[in-house]
């Protein structure tokens, strides 16, 4: 049965992989020309979002979404969640109220027409081995959302090998006590099954994001009361065991 299990997202995988591989050059002749000429990255991110759930359907992964409706689609805030699998962002990314921006490692600016289209789609560029540079992407994130646009952050910083919560990052939470923007907590439950960490199968399923209420900054004292006020929202739907 596992080894049924295994063909399969693997097969499942490979036809993801194709379609992108297939798909991703033919629209960027269309997308990138658009977006350079008009300056605006809307059809990139309209384009990027749909690839992004098309293929992860492809891989046979159907989504749930649970308490989308505590929020304001019109609203600005800064999305944080949980991240125990590299399906996450593409999981979760599409089914993000308007735009979202996020984060990234700078090495990806290298390839120069990326980069540009990256800059245009407002993303955030850090080296996260970099103090100084960590400091300057808050900055940077910050003035991305005065210009509305929502930012989605994992504030464990990296992937949870076993879906327990990791020790949160302080820098997200120096840009929600910044800009005042609420912070609203998500728990991904499923993904880390889908495609754990050190797998490179993609297994189907259901993935399920629960949106909780949103967390307002300024009814804080202290970050750190913040943060826990975050860390206890995303782990409150999360397994008993997982907490």
């Amino acid at each position: 049965m596992k080894t049924l299990r295994t063909s399969v997202g693997a097969v499942r995988t490979l036809a993801a992989v194709a379609f992108l591989v297939v798909i991703i050059p033919i629209a960027a002749l269309f997308v990138f020309p658009w977006t350079f000429i008009t300056r605006n990255a809307a059809l990139l991110y309209k384009c990027g979002t749909t690839l992004a759930y098309l293929a992860v359907r492809i891989a046979g992964i159907r989504t749930k979404l649970v308490g989308l409706d505590k929020i304001d689609p019109k609203g600005t805030y800064i999305f944080m969640s949980n991240h125990v699998s590299n399906v996450d962002p593409p999981v979760l990314v599409p089914f993000i109220p308007r735009r979202t921006s996020v984060i990234a490692k700078k090495e990806i600016w290298r390839i120069p027409i990326l980069a540009q289209a990256l800059d245009l789609a407002e993303i955030v560029p850090v080296d996260r081995k970099d103090r100084d540079s960590a400091i300057d992407s808050v900055r940077r994130a910050g003035e991305v959302m005065r210009h509305g646009i929502n930012m989605t952050i994992y504030p464990e910083g990296t992937r949870s090998p076993d879906g327990r919560l990791l020790p949160f990052k302080k820098g997200p939470f120096h840009l929600a006590a910044e800009t005042g923007f609420p912070i609203v907590p998500i728990t991904i439950l499923g993904t880390e099954n889908m495609m754990p960490k050190g797998s490179s199968i993609i297994h189907g399923g259901t993935a399920t994001l629960v949106f909780h209420s949103p967390v307002d900054p300024k009814q804080f004292a202290s970050r750190e009361d913040l943060m826990q006020a975050v860390a206890d929202a995303i782990a409150s739907a999360l397994p008993e065991d997982k907490r």
